[in-house]
């Protein structure tokens, strides 16, 4: 996000409070990977000559780690407790969310973290004490923003979000944002030339049973983009082709299968690629966007990219990249995890998760984009969505596929467009 004219923004709302900006404290949340570093350096100096340009001081922190309170936020130092940003509702219930709400999911809303959110001091120090009291306890961290929004709520102990019209996703150049304290430089990443679509290898894990109906749409929407791509299986299909890696199909995770795809990609069975792109049978997937987002991250840095989930945060879990999604690696990412000796404890051990504890106990950082989407857009609210240009989504259930990829995922003229710009929100 593009923070524009927040500090006069901001000096004109907390006035009616007799607040100015020295009693402001910006956090902005980041990642470890050097794009997401640098990203955040630029817009802390940007800030700073902001609040210099106003003769105000105001501190700014910078962090680079997965904490709690995640993504661009403003601690307001008010009497009450304040719960602040852009308002996000769901159309239906949805997986995502632990179909929470199920009778009326549009009567809770949560922040949209694009926008930046905020939180006055007297709420932050009750949250503090709460989660001091009583440690978190969920063990799965799919849609953080929700899940914070039901935290500080607390089954309506706590306050609900309070919308507020400055903090905007409306792209910096359009008339509608320039009464808004933020807003977005882009829709999606350009860093530079896209990476090369034969720098990708892509492998696509599927099973017999859905050689009829899921690689056939897998054929006709994406794979046409893809320059080196091969579908893994349990049975060898010269029609299409498959590859049997010799792991039997398993109904519930795919670890074994995972780690053959990871050992065959640095065998001499393949070409060799940077960039390694793992997706299941039912992800919908734009290849030339991820060659865009690509272009952001050195690939010979350890890059593990996809959508991000947690396990077990709140008492000294793991991040990982969810698979449905796909899951994005460096070449150089393979090579330290296959080093390591991290192995599967079975054969149906949830592949992603099982990378992920890797990793962790590697001191791999897992990087989060979040165009990239584990279910379907009918998951997702309509607003997420509507400042995103996505790179994926997953599952069939209950929708066209080819439509769906039609819609959200064919048309490419943002990608095209973006050759002009190198500044992202993501």
């Amino acid at each position: 996000c593009k923070y524009k004219y927040i500090f006069a923004l901001l000096y004109v709302f907390f006035s009616v409070f007799v607040v100015d900006l020295r009693e402001v404290v910006f956090v902005i949340q980041s990642q470890r990977n050097s794009f997401h570093v640098q990203q955040a350096e630029n817009l802390r100096k940007d800030l700073l000559l902001q609040a210099q340009a106003l003769q105000e001081v105001s501190n700014i922190y910078l962090f680079h780690t997965f904490i709690f309170v995640f993504h661009d936020l403003l601690t307001l130092y008010l009497a009450w407790e304040w719960f602040l940003g852009k308002p996000l509702h769901d159309e239906e219930s949805t997986i995502i969310h632990h179909y929470a709400f199920s009778e009326n999911p549009a009567a809770f809303e949560y922040p949209d973290f694009s926008a930046g959110w905020a939180l006055s001091i007297s709420l932050v120090n009750s949250l503090t004490s709460k989660i001091e009291e009583e440690p978190l306890k969920s063990d799965f961290t799919i849609d953080l923003k929700h899940e914070v929004a039901l935290y500080i709520w607390e089954d309506g102990k706590g306050p609900r979000l309070t919308g507020v019209p400055e903090l905007c996703t409306f792209p910096e150049h359009k008339p509608r944002a320039q009464y808004c304290a933020t807003t977005v430089s882009s829709h999606s990443p350009v860093c530079g030339q896209p990476v090369k679509s034969d720098n990708i290898f892509v492998a696509v894990k599927t099973c017999k049973k859905f050689h009829s109906d899921r690689v056939p749409v897998v054929k006709k929407t994406w794979a046409k983009r893809a320059s080196l791509l091969e579908y893994y299986s349990d049975y060898a299909d010269p029609s299409i082709p498959t590859i049997d890696l010799g792991v039997p199909n398993t109904e519930r995770g795919h670890c074994g299968k995972t780690f053959a795809i990871l050992r065959r990609f640095l065998s001499s069975h393949v070409l060799k690629t940077d960039w390694l792109l793992i997706v299941d049978d039912d992800t919908l997937i734009s290849l030339p966007r991820l060659q865009a987002l690509l272009s952001c991250y050195d690939s010979s840095e350890l890059v593990c990219l996809g959508e991000r989930y947690g396990y077990g945060l709140g008492q000294g879990g793991y991040s990982y990249i969810t698979g449905g999604g796909g899951m994005v690696f460096s070449r150089e990412a393979v090579v330290q995890l296959l080093a390591s000796g991290c192995k599967c404890y079975s054969n149906d051990a949830p592949d992603d998760m099982v990378l992920g504890m890797c990793l962790n106990a590697l001191r791999v950082p897992v990087t989060h984009s979040p165009l990239f989407h584990q279910a379907r857009p009918e998951d997702y609210a309509k607003e997420f969505l509507a400042h995103q240009t996505p790179i994926s989504f997953h599952k069939h259930w209950n929708i066209d596929p080819v439509a769906v990829f039609n819609k959200w995922l064919l048309n490419d003229k943002h990608t095209e467009g973006l050759q002009k710009s190198t500044k992202e929100e993501l």
